[in-house]
């Protein structure tokens, strides 16, 4: 599809990539849906956390967080009450360990966890829910991305779209642009959460893992080669960024979805901005604002810019 024109107009303040990314976290205020949670067990023997809102409304939004998020994320929770205004219902799904309970298993969850979104799917289906769209944020619209792609035209025919948030789509190139050092304060954040998961596992796991120098890892290219790629069955940091990316898989998607990129990212270099597939694809939409920042959008009211933006496009596609 032809590349959007995107309506957003950030802020004044907040045009700069990094106050966009970061305002949100410090200063958005919410009230918090009421949901009801539950524990899916995975055939694996491990397990994921889920928030619903059940409405018994017609339409289901399956809603991912992203690296080191959770389903109590603003933006997670944001997006959830704005489509439950519009007579959702919504599911916000936690990935292994991420809802505050280390996961039983010596894997991990990670960037390309669309086996995990897959059981999610299953079981709404196995609910009643018949009209399901996918959204995810950063990691976890690579996921929903990846996702789309492999099912292809297998794809079950209750998921009728996706809409994606700042996606890492090609995790080499945002990886290691993630290392440069105007986003050393993102990187700590990062490893300072995933370095405190591998500690963990260590202690319920001993003798599994080489926490030798575990304190000197900075960047994604050492920790994912030291634990993420053997953790969860690829060959190295490269390997796994290569196999776990949801870019190779965008050609395949055959359901309406909504990518959406700013341009002012500071995770995002250009190998994650798919113009020319977009180009040539007739289900993946590609929209780019000047601003927005990584997970920004913000805008004035209670809604922000990409909670409107993205019902509105699920209206589009599913009326």
């Amino acid at each position: 599809m032809p590349i959007i024109h995107s309506s957003y107009q950030s802020p004044l303040s907040l045009r700069n990539g990094h106050l966009a990314t970061i305002y949100p976290t410090l200063f958005r205020r919410l009230d918090s849906p009421s949901i009801h949670q539950e524990r899916l067990e995975l055939p694996d023997g491990d397990f994921v956390d889920l928030d619903w809102s059940h409405q018994k409304h017609s339409r289901l939004a399956v809603i991912g967080h992203g690296l080191e998020g959770e389903s109590s994320a603003k933006y997670m929770q944001g997006m959830a009450l704005a489509l439950q205004r519009r007579d959702w219902d919504t599911l916000a799904w936690n990935c292994r360990g991420c809802s505050g309970e280390p996961n039983r298993l010596l894997r991990s969850y990670h960037s390309g966890v669309s086996d995990d979104l897959g059981h999610v799917i299953d079981y709404a289906i196995s609910k009643g829910h018949q009209s399901i769209a996918l959204i995810g944020f950063s990691l976890g619209g690579n996921i929903v991305l990846k996702y789309l792609g492999e099912q292809g035209d297998k794809l079950h025919p209750e998921v009728k779209a996706g809409v994606a948030f700042s996606v890492p789509c090609d995790l080499t190139s945002s990886s290691l642009r993630l290392a440069d050092w105007d986003n050393k304060i993102y990187m700590s954040r990062f490893m300072n959460g995933l370095k405190d998961k591998i500690i963990q596992k260590n202690k319920k796991f001993p003798g599994q893992l080489n926490l030798d120098g575990i304190k000197r890892i900075k960047t994604f290219n050492q920790f994912d080669d030291r634990f993420t790629a053997p953790l969860n069955g690829f060959i190295d940091a490269r390997d796994y960024w290569l196999r776990a990316s949801s870019k190779p898989h965008l050609k395949a998607i055959q359901v309406p979805a909504l990518m959406i990129q700013a341009a002012n990212d500071p995770f995002l270099p250009e190998p994650c901005f798919p113009r020319k597939i977009a180009n040539t694809s007739k289900s993946l939409y590609l929209e780019i604002p000047r601003h927005g920042g990584h997970v920004g959008f913000t805008s004035r009211g209670p809604e922000y810019w990409s909670e409107k933006r993205c019902a509105e496009f699920l209206e589009e596609v599913m009326p």
